[in-house]
């Protein structure tokens, strides 16, 4: 037996001698293995070690017809005609549709391939005569070619025509003994590797696409790189092929249902991720080749921007539609006025939020037009409700046009609650403190001055940079800023502060004392750096603008609703207090600076809101449960009835303040109140959260349902949200909406893709940017400390 038959022999003589198992599973096992087998011969073959018919022969697993079962019977398909036939003689399949001219795409094979293949199983006047159309006078396909070249081929001719005299007997025989037998073509019988069971190409899943024939070149082609060159000449035109027709290996593929689905997957995630992740990454290569390695086919981005698009948009806007239908009432939240595009979502009263729609906004927008665009997305929200009535509206909170916009559309529609957000306002406080605080612009200015000295001066430059490495393992330039630019002077402060000690070493150097002799600057400089008190006011600067905007993080995360207001400026009232006693800094000044901006956000009903919510309920002396009154001042009291009775009917109005003052007298039973005051640990960080956020309103639609009038106003004033902030599109998504001469049929799809996009966010209550967390992971890394899990308890006020 020649080398190349005891290799096609090795696998299944694998396969039998294993164990006996399941019938199932032995066969598809045994089909594996055998498959298994089939691939390392012809990788042998194609590198020049196996016979020359493995260049068109690949090996297939054949899927049990719609049963998802593994493959239980392998073929061996032709690359040159897609033809399938039985895997169980490739010698014979060969010989019989390749040598034969079955194959209509197929040259004759050089002399000598047959001897070179052992491929014995040829009558004996088919070996010694070639075909009239011999390879020495016609063009063959580059795969025919023998994959080694013989030095002496005179020698190695006469050497096989011996070998073909001696087996000559032995030829005969065995043709006459194989034709003696009667046919048969099930693979579970041994006669079967003597037939050519021809298979339809269809029953193969993903069969592929019929090629041309392949490149012709001359047989007596010589490569520079001697006899490898033809392993590597056949590798190359198996790639065109499999380029040509992804296709190409169908037995590697998914059964079709989970195809279907896993590529409905990974399109799901593309659409949901637009925006961070971009289409075009469907091409590319390494992505391409992992789906071809898992059994996927590719995935194109017309076919993401288009069917896929369409069905997914429909089904998010269906979602959505049934969302805003099912609640009694909304509040419009509309986030971004001093960005390029305003994005607009819903509040619903069971703490979701849905996506509406963006809005490109090239350029300032006047009040006039704000209050336009508020009114036309509340008419076309409600019109998707249970009807189309305003009053499902009760509110709207937005970052911008608090005093003009929002109070007209409050003064002209009674029923709604207006609001300003809360992370503008407290953004805002940190401006008003660099305009306001001596502190901070004397703080900001001397570092630009000391960063700036730093950067532009190649001596000291260079001796921060050494220690710059040496202390924190890196160098670089000092960032600079105006002082009117809190954000920007905020990052300055950070790099100052972290460039502390290699500061105050360079000013110690050698170089650095003899530049003081003849530059006023640089002694300038050092006695700033080496002068205590200004590193406290850098400290100091920096640790207001970071506790202000720590809190600004939190309520990112968290999405305060508008009872929380109060407890929230109080809280910031606190930290502001602590900061002055740790920097010996006016208290009232800095107060002042809290209460002037308090009082510009400021909307009655924050007060409203924090007595009505049963989270703030307060346990007096004789164990009841009362709202906290006594935290509000007697402006604030007045507020809170002018606008409850604002929110109700005139033949309400006396009736719910009776209502307001026995809540007031009475308020909630002990075991509901502390229901609602329940809190847990936050899995994610750690910090004691409310349990359930819902409760605070359904209290009020189940055991407080006596105070009717009261609670009508109640369930749509503390479900408010105090936050603009929701979805927030990102650069690539503002490119795609603000793009100027953009075609509308683009325009309808970046609509879409931030649509889906989107929704999926916001159902999943990911309120936070993609961009921020992968920064924060990357300069920060993972928390070694992990947050014990607790027990829930009742919270104390």
């Amino acid at each position: 037996m020649s080398t190349a038959a005891k290799e096609e022999a090795s696998p299944g003589a694998a396969a039998a001698g294993g164990a006996p198992m399941g019938g199932e599973e032995a066969a598809a096992r045994a089909a594996q293995k055998r498959y298994e087998g089939l691939l390392t011969v012809r990788a042998k073959a194609v590198k020049g070690k196996g016979a020359w018919y493995w260049a068109h022969l690949e090996p297939v697993l054949i899927p049990a017809a719609d049963t998802g079962m593994p493959p239980k019977a392998v073929k061996l398909r032709c690359g040159l005609c897609s033809a399938v036939f039985s895997a169980s003689n490739p010698s014979r399949t060969a010989s019989e549709h390749l040598k034969r001219g079955t194959c209509p795409n197929f040259s004759a094979p050089p002399p000598g391939a047959a001897s070179a293949s052992g491929a014995s199983g040829l009558p004996h006047q088919q070996q010694a005569l070639p075909p009239p159309n011999s390879t020495a006078s016609s063009p063959i396909p580059i795969s025919s070619i023998p994959p080694s070249s013989p030095r002496h081929p005179h020698h190695h001719h006469s050497q096989s025509q011996q070998q073909q005299q001696a087996h000559h007997h032995h030829h005969h025989s065995s043709s006459r003994k194989r034709h003696s037998m009667p046919p048969a073509y099930t693979a579970a019988e041994p006669v079967s590797h003597h037939q050519l069971v021809v298979v339809d190409p269809s029953s193969v899943y993903s069969p592929p696409l019929a090629l041309p024939p392949p490149p012709a070149i001359q047989s007596s082609l010589v490569l520079s790189g001697g006899k490898e060159d033809f392993g590597a000449l056949a590798m190359l035109e198996d790639s065109v092929k499999r380029l040509k027709s992804p296709k190409a290996s169908p037995g590697t593929m998914l059964p079709k249902p989970q195809a279907d689905a896993a590529l409905g997957l990974l399109a799901d995630w593309f659409l949901e991720s637009s925006g961070g992740v971009s289409l075009s990454v469907v091409a590319h290569p390494k992505l391409r080749a992992f789906l071809r390695h898992v059994g996927l086919p590719g995935l194109q981005r017309n076919e993401l921007v288009g069917p896929r698009l369409d069905t997914r948009f429909a089904e998010a806007r269906a979602d959505a539609t049934a969302r805003v239908r099912d609640a009694l009432f909304f509040q419009l939240a509309a986030d971004g006025w001093r960005e390029q595009v305003v994005t607009l979502c819903v509040n619903l009263p069971n703490g979701t939020s849905v996506f509406h729609r963006a809005v490109p906004i090239p350029a300032p927008a006047p009040s006039d037009y704000a209050e336009e665009l508020l009114l036309d997305a509340v008419a076309s929200v409600s019109a998707s409700g249970s009807s189309n009535d305003l009053h499902h509206c009760a509110g709207v909170v937005a970052d911008r046009f608090k005093s003009k916009a929002l109070s007209d559309l409050e003064s002209k529609h009674h029923w709604m609650v207006n609001l300003s957000c809360q992370i503008h306002g407290f953004t805002r406080l940190v401006r008003d403190f660099a305009r306001e605080l001596p502190l901070f612009r004397s703080a900001a200015a001397k570092s630009a001055k000391l960063a700036a000295y730093f950067n532009v001066k190649p001596t000291v430059r260079s001796l921060l940079h050494k220690h710059q490495i040496h202390e924190l393992g890196h160098a670089s330039l000092l960032r600079v800023a105006h002082v009117g630019d809190f954000r920007a002077a905020f990052e300055m402060l950070e790099d100052v502060l972290t460039s502390a000690r290699p500061l105050q070493l360079a000013v110690l150097e050698e170089p650095y004392k003899l530049l003081c002799i003849d530059d006023s600057a640089a002694r300038e400089m050092a006695e700033m750096v080496q002068n205590g008190a200004f590193w406290t006011e850098v400290e100091a600067v920096h640790l207001l603008v970071k506790l202000i905007m720590d809190m600004v993080k939190e309520m990112e995360g968290d999405r305060p609703l508008v009872g929380q207001c109060l407890p929230l400026w109080e809280d910031l009232r606190g930290k502001v207090r602590d900061w002055c006693d740790k920097f010996n800094i006016d208290e009232s000044a800095a107060l002042n600076v809290v209460e002037k901006r308090f009082r510009k956000n400021y909307h009655p009903a924050w007060s409203a809101a924090f007595i009505l919510d049963p989270l703030y309920l307060i346990k007096d002396a004789s164990g009841r449960y009362l709202p906290p009154f006594k935290f509000l001042t007697p402006d604030q009291e007045k507020d809170v009835d002018r606008l409850i009775t604002r929110m109700v009917s005139r033949e309400e109005a006396h009736l719910v303040l009776m209502e307001l003052m026995k809540w007031r007298t009475e308020g909630l039973d002990p075991l509901y109140a502390q229901a609602v005051q329940v809190r847990q640990p936050d899995p994610a960080t750690g910090k004691m959260k409310v349990a359930n956020k819902q409760s605070s309103r359904l209290v009020w639609e189940t055991c407080l349902s006596e105070l009717k009038s009261l609670g009508k106003v109640a369930v749509r004033l503390i479900f408010l949200h105090a936050t603009a902030r929701g979805f927030r599109c990102t650069p690539s998504m503002v490119r795609w909406l603000s793009a100027p001469g953009s075609l509308a049929g683009g325009i309808d799809r970046a609509h879409r893709l931030v649509f889906v996009a989107a929704n999926s966010k916001l159902e999943r209550r990911d309120f936070s940017s993609d961009q921020d967390k992968d920064a924060e992971f990357l300069t920060e890394g993972e928390d070694d400390v992990l947050n014990e899990p607790g027990n829930a308890e009742p919270s104390s006020v």
